[in-house]
């Protein structure tokens, strides 16, 4: 392998022909050349010397160098010289100079040069990768068209053109089977650099294909007049898709659809024929859920944003539509909304209705020993506790059809004195769970909340400020990308995030934890960071 005047030039044609066909940048095929020569030269001359290779890039001429150091104090004989033995060779040597000895020329042999070898091919497919990285590292999102190369254990290899693409069988609708050959249009959901490579991993379940899909089929979506505000999918079944227009005068259900489905029909087949909803987007949530549940009717809904749930009353005969088949309809409504889902008939709601009616009006006639009639005339009028009669207006009494004034304050005596003794048995029953007096002294809890705070082991104003604002209050936390509840200790007592939080900071100021400047400092620095935030 010793490159002679007749091949010098030919070693750079190598090289220029490798970078084409890799795709690479021909210097960086010298510079594994010039590696693996160096190498080589090491395993003949000894792997302890420190030697450079070198190449014209102009003529191809190859240089082999060795090179010490000028060092204070020698370690290594074979790659550092003394100032003092450096002066052979150089005229007024310095700690810090080079020494470069040239190397005669050599004919690496068979060993060194298969090792010389491995190095090129080694560092060219590093350069390779890096390529490939670069290119598709920025093409995240977007839809790429490729060749089936070959398909391991269900898992899809593509051929994107300058690099290999896997779609794995988790990624592919159903009933999809592709062959070698066959060409594939996919969505690029990651592009990842790890140990072995870049890697490039496509889906074509992802929502976001979908819409891409539409985006290309539909012009008003390329050039931002109609937008895709949610997609939900079930892949390869069915899917709904909600689009708003930004221009009063186009349809954006109608532009989606296109002349005679051909537009959403394009789409289709590119799905294997799942079955899509093209819904009008609303930024009133409960009429998305409405459009969402087509083809269902809804006759009510009632949104519970701090649950993020929806109640939804249908039609008796309405009901297996709006559910679909094995509950697919009201869980793509779901994911499009982004809300928890419950669906009733009009006669379940009828019956919880009158469960409720029937239960208040119990507890009124139980507690204020009134009749059934004015019972039942209390909670029709909207009534539901006895702290709502206790404290109410006393005007709000007397609309009610046969109440005179007497009556209504006799109602609001009869419902304060039953609060009153409830309240007591309640701080009774705190004291002998062991609640102290320091967390009875604390305003803005209930004899109640103080049973349910000493059942839990929260006894004294210390215990209770230690305690989180979701433990009081409850919240929803994310457990394998479900949304699961946690209960709060004084939840039943329609305690809010926000009332949670101003009790817990009151008792840590109250016992010297917290300083009100330190807060009061807080807020005028988060006010002064959103203010720069606006305006830059």
């Amino acid at each position: 392998m010793s490159i002679t005047s007749a091949n010098r030039l030919e070693l750079l044609q190598i090289a220029d022909a490798v970078a084409r066909e890799k795709m690479i940048e021909p210097h960086l095929v010298i510079e594994a050349m010039e590696e693996s020569m160096a190498k080589a030269a090491k395993s003949r001359y000894g792997a302890e010397l420190d030697i450079h290779a070198s190449i014209d890039r102009k003529t191809g001429e190859l240089t082999m160098t060795r090179q010490r150091y000028v060092v204070e104090e020698v370690e290594n004989h074979f790659t550092e010289m003394l100032v003092e033995d450096a002066r052979a060779h150089l005229d007024s040597p310095a700690v810090g100079d080079v020494i470069v000895d040239e190397l005669p020329p050599m004919d690496f042999g068979r060993i060194a040069a298969q090792s010389a070898k491995q190095v090129i091919l080694q560092k060219v497919r590093e350069a390779e990768r890096a390529r490939q990285y670069e290119e598709f590292k920025d093409r995240e999102g977007e839809i790429i068209n490729g060749l089936v190369k070959r398909v391991e254990y269900g898992n899809v290899i593509v051929d994107v053109g300058r690099g290999e693409a896997i779609l794995r069988r988790d990624q592919l609708v159903n009933r999809e089977g592709f062959r070698s050959g066959d060409r594939v249009r996919a969505y690029i959901r990651e592009v990842r650099e790890e140990v072995r490579g870049p890697q490039i991993f496509l889906s074509r379940t992802a929502p976001e294909f979908m819409a891409e899909l539409f985006k290309m089929e539909v012009p008003e979506i390329y050039d931002g007049i109609i937008e895709i505000k949610a997609v939900a999918r079930d892949p390869g079944s069915r899917a709904k898709i909600g689009v708003i227009s930004y221009d009063n005068s186009i349809d954006p259900v109608g532009a989606c659809v296109g002349m005679r489905g051909s537009r959403v029909q394009a789409v289709v087949n590119e799905l294997g024929g799942e079955k899509i909803d093209i819904i009008p987007w609303n930024d009133d949530a409960p009429t998305f859920l409405v459009n969402a549940l087509q083809p269902a009717e809804v006759t009510k809904v009632v949104l519970d944003e701090d649950a993020e749930r929806i109640e939804v009353v249908v039609p008796d005969d309405q009901l297996s539509l709006a559910i679909g088949r094995r509950g697919q309809n009201v869980r793509l409504a779901s994911q499009l909304t982004g809300f928890d889902i419950d669906i009733m008939t009009e006669a379940e709601e009828s019956e919880r209705r009158q469960a409720e009616f029937a239960e208040r009006s119990k507890l009124f006639m139980d507690e204020l020993d009134v009749d059934e009639m004015v019972a039942q005339l209390l909670v029709s009028e909207g009534f539901a506790s006895l702290e709502e009669v206790a404290y109410v207006e006393l005007d709000e009494l007397l609309v009610i059809d046969g109440f005179d004034e007497e009556t209504a304050k006799e109602l609001q005596t009869r419902a304060q004195e039953c609060i009153e003794k409830i309240h007591a048995a309640a701080i009774e029953k705190a004291r002998a769970l062991g609640v102290e007096q320091s967390l009875f002294d604390f305003e803005g809890l209930t004899p109640e909340m103080f049973v349910a705070l000493g059942e839990d082991g929260i006894k004294t104003l210390d215990e209770f400020a230690t305690c989180a604002d979701w433990e009081l209050a409850g919240g929803y936390t994310t457990v394998d990308g479900e949304r699961v509840k946690d209960d709060g200790l004084l939840e039943p007592f329609d305690m809010s995030l926000e009332e949670a939080q101003n009790l817990v900071m009151t008792a840590r100021i109250q016992l010297g934890w917290v300083d009100p400047a330190d807060l009061v400092k807080d807020e005028e620095e988060e006010t002064e960071a959103v203010e720069e935030g606006a305006e830059v």
